[in-house]
């Protein structure tokens, strides 16, 4: 019989995933990491999904564990938020506290406890350590689990990989699980129920400055420039003017060029990724990419050059964001993951 501890998130993905270890006969137990708290403030959402963590674990007599990770994550995610964001980026952090947080610290103390491995609520499958996508693509998160390596895969399990949501909730409703109804989570991971320009005006103040079009010519002020994102249309409402959106930033001197979406600036053929992980290519095969979690899947080929990895698409893509993260499928199965440069 081997040991798993689930990493209770409060919500019901990873409940109904500790439900079917239990009837698949593995020896389970709970944990719970504390990524972020607001000392101050009774209603933090850190402070709810742990009841509701604590809850199930109760509700299914297991015993439940919680971690104090609040040092190392402000160091790996909320630190390099700023930083990518000050540098002119779009850092895609939820990819990054799974391979560095989720399935590094959470793993590694599951490990040191004697346990076999970790499972989660992640709709994602795997075969043989490799990583799949999930049977509903609507849903499918091998997006945010894309950068694991091949020893963080062997010792996890995704047991709703094979189960539709509506499935899910039907057997947390028949199991009477405490947190059956409970909706889907919204917010940044583990930071609350904030927008990403709020979160950012935490650690820079507002520095109005100028908007531009196509040709350099001011016309409009914007709060600050780091907050926006290629492709972005909220924000830009500008009298007298089509639907703009952003279509370049300067964070250097602090300035945003806007367009129409036809703007062809706004559209690529190419992207070029850094930082990969996995190698199992083969260069000018057809592959398909996302540039973006929910995109649909994009024909393409891939390149070396040097430390990079050049992707040409078959179809222009919309927005194209340095920061973010390409993530590579031959068919259900993820080949590689890169971050966008």
């Amino acid at each position: 019989m081997q040991k798993i501890l689930v990493w209770l998130s409060g919500w019901v993905d990873s409940a109904v995933s500790a439900l079917l270890l239990i009837e698949q006969g593995y020896e389970v137990a709970c944990g719970y990491m504390i990524n972020y708290l607001d000392e101050e403030n009774e209603s933090c959402p850190t402070r709810i999904d742990l009841e509701e963590a604590r809850r199930v674990a109760e509700y299914l007599e297991l015993p439940f564990y919680t971690f104090d990770y609040r040092e190392e994550y402000e160091k790996r995610i909320v630190d390099y938020i700023y930083t990518e964001y000050e540098k002119g980026r779009t850092p895609n952090p939820d990819v990054f506290c799974n391979n560095l947080v989720k399935f590094d610290l959470f793993l590694e103390e599951a490990l040191s406890l004697w346990f076999d491995g970790i499972a989660t609520g992640h709709y994602a499958r795997t075969v043989e350590w490799k990583l799949l996508k999930w049977i509903d693509p609507i849903k499918d998160q091998s997006y945010f689990l894309s950068r694991l390596s091949s020893f963080q895969l062997a010792h996890a399990l995704f047991p709703i990989g094979n189960i539709e949501k509506t499935q899910v909730r039907e057997i947390a409703e028949k199991a009477w699980l405490p947190n059956a109804k409970r909706k889907d989570s919204q917010g940044l991971c583990f930071i609350g129920k904030v927008s990403m320009k709020e979160f950012l005006e935490r650690r820079f103040p507002k520095k109005p400055w100028n908007i531009l079009d196509t040709t350099g010519k001011v016309i409009g002020i914007h709060e600050w420039a780091i907050s926006y994102t290629i492709g972005q249309r909220r924000g830009i409402a500008i009298g007298g003017w089509p639907a703009l959106v952003v279509i370049a930033k300067d964070t250097k001197n602090n300035t945003i060029t806007v367009g129409t979406e036809e703007e062809l600036s706004l559209f690529s053929s190419e992207c070029t990724i850094s930082d990969w992980v996995w190698d199992i290519l083969e260069e000018w095969k057809i592959y398909n990419a996302k540039i973006r979690y929910r995109q649909a899947d994009q024909i393409c080929t891939i390149k070396k050059w040097d430390s990079f990895l050049r992707i040409s698409f078959e179809n222009p893509q919309r927005a194209i964001a340095s920061g973010q993260i390409c993530v590579i499928y031959e068919g259900d199965r993820v080949v590689v993951s890169g971050v966008i440069v």
